[in-house]
């Protein structure tokens, strides 16, 4: 954050607000008024604007909606972070997909917030991404924590039946005995097989089951 030259203290953080929607900007810009520290120098109803008007007031935070005519949220954010190192975007929208986090994130925002977020969590939120931190909604963090812990199933490549047929051929089992373990028919069986060598780029039984092997599979007790 930056330093005030007269006194030791930190300087105001400024804040641009870009909403297409000219009566949440207004209210927003009201509340954050009201903070001390915090200092809005500009608004923007779409990306094109956000960019013209970072470039002339050099704000610490943006606080950018995700859908913007012109030039939307996600692409407004890649190129603030892209010419803007200095100024760090906080997302405050409608939208809790998780593949618009997703973009969100990938673009480079450093927080994502809902418009429902109470008051203190957006002054918050605010302070957080001025200072190099980031910060999410609690629904948002909880289903990125969800993504993020939930394991990928070896060799995605194959689909769930095809990873279970390579679990019995790497104990092993002959296409008959797969076929009765798992109640298919013999040349279903032999259809899943391969399909599998063909996914894994394999010419042999054997060197998909040392494939299989090295992915965790074909373990037995």
């Amino acid at each position: 954050m930056r330093m005030d030259t007269d006194r030791d203290t930190p300087a105001a953080i400024r804040v641009l607000l870009a909403d297409d929607h000219p009566a949440l900007r207004r209210g927003l810009a009201l509340l954050l008024e009201t903070l001390p520290g915090i200092e809005v120098v500009a608004h923007a109803g779409d990306g094109e604007v956000t960019l013209r008007e970072i470039a002339l007031h050099r704000p610490d935070v943006v606080v950018m909606d995700l859908h913007m005519p012109v030039m939307d949220g996600v692409a407004t954010t890649e190129r603030v972070v892209r010419d803007y190192p200095g100024t760090a975007v906080l997302v405050l929208t409608m939208v809790s997909e998780d593949t618009m986090v997703t973009e969100a994130l990938r673009a480079g925002a450093r927080g994502y917030l809902l418009k429902t977020a109470e008051s203190d969590e957006i002054e918050r939120a605010i302070r957080a991404v001025a200072a190099g931190d980031a910060i999410f909604s609690q629904a948002v963090a909880g289903r990125l924590i969800d993504r993020l812990s939930a394991r990928e199933p070896p060799l995605p490549q194959l689909s769930p039946r095809e990873r279970e047929v390579l679990d019995e051929v790497a104990t092993g089992a002959t296409n008959g005995a797969i076929a009765l373990r798992l109640h298919l028919s013999h040349k279903t069986v032999a259809n899943h097989v391969s399909a599998i060598l063909l996914k894994l780029g394999v010419a042999t039984r054997g060197q998909a089951i040392v494939i299989a092997k090295d992915a965790g599979l074909g373990r037995r007790g």
